[in-house]
């Protein structure tokens, strides 16, 4: 673990970035880390296992990582050409995400993915039902470009081998010496703060209750160790309820007012023989 940490390139909500040093703490050592919702990759990027398979549900997720991955210099300057005063204004942002929704070319969505993730509001990701991408503009003052993050992105890439598929056939891949990191979608504090429009079809208390029961399945019968995080709630802890839990409060944005900066407990629910738990 490096002393000064990596950020990664996209703004993302419920991004670990804060948490990389209590997550890493408890992540047991081995030769590749599993991560089946892999969202900006802030543990990836502060982690140094040997490999890594990094899954996520978003296709335009995935499709941008292969692309930084294995044309960064092309991307980097086509990117670079959006992160202007001419494209940062309200009109130029529906324009442009209007094409990002019409397009078919994988290259040009990565490139506008990023110009919307820095512009669009709060780096938010959300779809619509019909898969139209509909966060609104964000007007900020001078959006970020993140040169240096996505050519450190790129070169930690070497390591990584992505995939767009179910978190259950991310799991049916782990073997002897992986360990499996999930980030899902928080389960909700109350019955009406359900956010999961992040991918189309979203992340139901069901998925919730199968992802605990595919960590378990994995620790039990195939020594495999997880670790999940997620919000501390009488759900979690109930889902979890075989596996080592452990709390942490954090800062963070609960609330529709984004000016509403609250503590909320961030739950790990760690199965393994060999915790790293600190009490």
């Amino acid at each position: 673990m490096k002393n000064k940490k990596s950020r990664a390139f996209l703004k993302w909500a419920g991004g670990k970035y804060n948490l990389v040093e209590a997550i890493t703490e408890q992540l047991p050592q081995g030769r590749k880390l599993i991560e089946p919702f892999v969202g900006a990759g802030s543990v990836f990027l502060n982690t140094d296992y040997p490999k890594y398979l990094l899954n996520d549900i978003n296709p335009d997720l995935i499709n941008l990582y292969n692309i930084v991955k294995t044309q960064s210099e092309s991307y980097i300057a086509d990117s670079a050409t959006l992160f202007n005063a001419q494209h940062n204004q309200e009109k130029r942002y529906y324009e442009l995400r209007d094409k990002f929704n019409r397009s078919t070319d994988i290259y040009e969505r990565a490139v506008l993915f990023l110009y919307l993730n820095r512009h669009g509001y709060n780096g938010l990701c959300r779809y619509n039902n019909s898969g139209g991408f509909n966060v609104p503009f964000g007007r900020y003052k001078a959006p970020y470009f993140p040169e240096k993050e996505l050519i450190f992105f790129a070169e930690k890439a070497k390591k990584a081998t992505f995939t767009c598929e179910s978190f259950e056939k991310t799991f049916s891949k782990a073997r002897k010496h992986s360990v499996i990191y999930c980030d899902p979608p928080y389960a909700p504090i109350s019955k009406t703060a359900m956010f999961n429009a992040y991918a189309k079809g979203g992340f139901t208390l069901d998925c919730q209750v199968r992802l605990a029961a595919i960590a378990t399945r994995t620790f039990n019968h195939r020594n495999i160790p997880v670790l999940i995080s997620n919000h501390d709630t009488e759900f979690t802890r109930s889902i979890y309820q075989d596996a080592e839990i452990s709390t942490l409060q954090v800062s963070r944005f609960i609330s529709q007012n984004g000016g509403n900066r609250k503590k909320a407990a961030e739950l790990f629910a760690l199965y393994s023989h060999t915790s790293h738990i600190s009490k």
